[in-house]
């Protein structure tokens, strides 16, 4: 069982940025692929961004140039650095870990998932 917690949600005005975190429990979190999806009330989940096992990144066109994902394997964390924020990125930002190691864009390709964490961008 992995357990993930996201943090580092909060509001911010637009053109600012947020850094989010996932620290996980486990003690194979290398091997996973790591993946943050988001939700806006009304809206289906979306993928945002993901990051293979080997540290190869993927990105959905809007946010390609404005987020960065990373990971720690030493810390068995990931990141989400988010910035330039836009009225439109405001949702639950969700962390989730897939065990097959390689980064899916629809939430069944994954195993575990945080609670998710709320970001709110002013305009």
């Amino acid at each position: 069982q992995v357990q993930l917690v996201e943090s580092g949600g909060g509001l911010v005005q637009a053109g600012g940025s947020l850094r989010l975190s996932c620290p996980a429990s486990g003690r194979t979190f290398s091997t996973y692929a790591m993946g943050w999806f988001r939700q806006a009330p009304g809206k289906e989940s979306e993928f945002v961004a993901g990051i293979s096992r080997a540290h190869n990144t993927y990105y959905a066109d809007s946010v390609k140039g404005r987020f960065t994902i990373s990971r720690d394997n030493a810390k068995n964390a990931v990141y989400l650095q988010m910035n330039s924020l836009k009225p439109e990125d405001t949702a639950a930002y969700y962390c989730a870990a897939a065990i097959l190691g390689s980064v899916r864009q629809f939430k069944s390709g994954y195993d575990y998932w945080g609670q998710g964490t709320q970001v709110t961008v002013s305009s």
